[in-house]
Parts: structure tokens; sequence; C-alpha cells
């Protein structure tokens, strides 16, 4: 299905397709040498992995210890054997209610099934076992379900939730020049109040509203192994943004053995930049000086591994730093209610303001 694209001419995303061709090529003529550090388990074409010989947890039958929780991976196996025998699905929330007692809280059934996955070297929806989706998707796209259900993701007043099965979707469909990905759920409503997904149509934008979730990052992958359109993120100057940002792009240490499935390493850092604060005179009174949790945070991120390959990002982590700030991206209505959608990001896909 094609969509008839509302936006601004066809010379507006010249960068933007220059950019596609350059990921494109890249992709034909595979990774290339990149820095390495097996204890980091991070490889730049992938993001973060398990390493070969990482530290193991035993747990047996007949000890004290972890007997209690040998049982809870047994009784978990068998409602997955169950489930994959008869081709049914369940959340992780389903399988937590069918004995509320026994497995305690939630934590504990989730931590098991991450453990199981782990154990086989299977995605977790390979076990039939699906989360709930948070994320929201608008925009050029169109897909039908597993169960035959057509959805069409055009950009209105209201978004389309992610799909609880990103396996079972099919027929995908868009003309869209970029995806972005945006941090909150807030900043999302107010790009679809401004008819940001219309005014430079054609485009896909989806949230994980903050911390993305397992089908939020799966559907990010898809669009990506399907059509290989340029990404880019929009996040808050701060470092929990940066680290939402970072688990999109490279993954997360707990979900580490399935990276291959879930990171997309070539999307880019388009917004908001510490860089930007000074750029654009946001005044002082809009900005929250960093805590000693966030500089802890900053300080990690800055030792990763991936930020030797990134210089660019190294830069702006240092900037914020020196401020010893950050900004919410809700910082730019200082300038005009609707900078952001008007002129703040047709200005950045226009001319290439990503790093």
């Amino acid at each position: 299905m094609a969509f008839a694209p509302m936006g601004p001419e066809a010379s507006f995303f010249r960068v933007l397709d220059q950019h596609r061709v350059s990921l494109i090529k890249s992709l034909k003529e595979g990774p290339g040498e990149a820095p390495r550090k097996e204890a980091s388990r991070f490889e730049d074409s992938v993001g973060l992995q398990m390493i070969p010989h990482c530290t193991t947890k035993k747990i047996k039958s007949d000890s004290a210890q972890s007997a209690q929780r040998f049982a809870l991976i047994l009784k978990i196996l068998s409602m997955i054997y169950k489930l994959v025998q008869s081709n049914t699905y369940a959340t992780k929330r389903d399988i937590y209610y069918t004995d509320i007692q026994l497995f305690g809280n939630q934590s504990v059934v989730d931590n098991i099934i991450n453990d199981i996955s782990c154990m086989l070297k299977v995605p977790r929806r390979n076990l039939h076992i699906l989360s709930t989706s948070k994320g929201l998707i608008a925009g050029n796209l169109s897909f039908i379900e597993e169960d035959g259900t057509k959805v069409n993701c055009t950009c209105g007043s209201t978004a389309v939730a992610v799909p609880s099965n990103i396996q079972g979707i099919r027929n995908l469909a868009t003309d869209a020049k970029f995806l972005l990905i945006v941090e909150k759920d807030a900043t999302f409503q107010r790009l679809l109040d401004d008819n940001f997904c219309n005014k430079l149509s054609p485009c896909i934008i989806i949230t994980g509203k903050g911390v993305p979730d397992l089908n939020t990052r799966l559907l990010v992958k898809k669009l990506w192994d399907t059509f290989h359109l340029p990404i880019f993120t929009l996040v808050d100057a701060d470092p929990h943004g940066i680290e939402i940002m970072c688990i999109y792009k490279y993954g997360s240490l707990s979900m580490s053995f399935e990276a291959h499935n879930l990171t997309v390493p070539t999307i880019k850092w388009l917004g908001l930049l510490p860089s930007d604060i000074e750029r654009l005179n946001i005044p002082r009174g809009t900005l929250i000086p960093l805590t000693k949790r966030d500089q802890m945070k900053l300080d990690s991120i800055l030792k990763r591994p991936y930020v030797t390959c990134q210089p660019f990002w190294k830069k702006e982590m240092e900037i914020m730093a020196e401020l010893k700030m950050k900004a919410e991206i809700q910082a730019l209505t200082f300038i005009s209610s609707d900078y952001l959608s008007r002129v703040y990001l047709p200005n950045k896909l226009q001319f290439g303001g990503w790093i």
C-alpha cells in the first residue's frame, strides 16, 4: 500500500536520501574492523553481546539454597512446553497470575523467563511468551497482524499501539524517508498535535515511553531490517536520555544474549544535543542541575567501549559534564510553543544535524 506524500518538496530530503544510500552501501560492504574489548561484551556492528565464556550460575535440585528457584524454573518450563505444543501465546503477566502465591512477585517470573531464554539460546518469542507492549507508533506505515487485522498508522490525533507479537506481523509497507524514535510520550503526543507526520511526510515516529519495552525494540529492529531507513533519536539532553538512546542502538547487558535481534547500531543522535543549549541560547532558568546520580551515570557512559567509536557523542557528553546542567526537550518551548516541530526538527533533518 502506497501513501501520497503531503510534506515538503523532494529536495528537502536530499541529505536524508544521501545518508540512506551510505547506510545501504556500508551494509553491502559489511562491518569493518572496530575496537573490541572482550570484557566489555561490545561489537560495533552488533552492540552489547554475551562473551563466550561469561560467568554462569549453577542451581541444584538438592541444594537448600537453590531448590526453590529450580522448582520455579521447572514450573515455567512446563508452562512453556504446553504453550509451544498448543501453538498459543501468553504474556509474562499471564504466567505470574497463574499462581501469584507461588511466584511471589512479577520480577521473579521476568528473571526466570530471561534465564530460560538465555540458557536455551532462543528469543523469548520462540518460547511463546510475549511482553505487554507500551510503545506507540504513527506515520507512513501499514501492516497486517498475525490474526489478519489490517493496521494503518497514518498520523492523526491518536497513535497505534505497538503489537504484542512483532514476529507475527507481515506485509509491512511504507514510503517513509526516516524513522524518529521519541524518548517520552509527552513529546510524542505533542508532535502528533502539531501534525508533524503530515508536515514532514513521509515519515514514521515511535515512542517506547521512556526505557523501551522489548516489543518496541523488536519493531524498530524489524523496520530497519525490512526498509533500511535512516533512524534518529530525540531524547532529553541528560544522562537518562542518552542511556535510553544507547539501549536502542547498542542494547543492554540484561538482554545481551539477544543483541542480534534487538540492536540497530546505525541509529543517529538527532537531539536534544547538549551543544544545542548554548547554540540556541536556551535560558539557564530552564535548565536543571546534574544530580550526583546523573554525574555517576554520565561518567559510566563515558567509560563504555562504544563511546570510543562515537567521538562526537563523547564531545557532547563532555559539554554536559562541563555545564553541569541538563535540559529536557520541553526547554525548546521557551523559544516558541511549536519550535520543536516547526523549526528544530525540520532543520536538523534537512541539513544533516545528527551525530
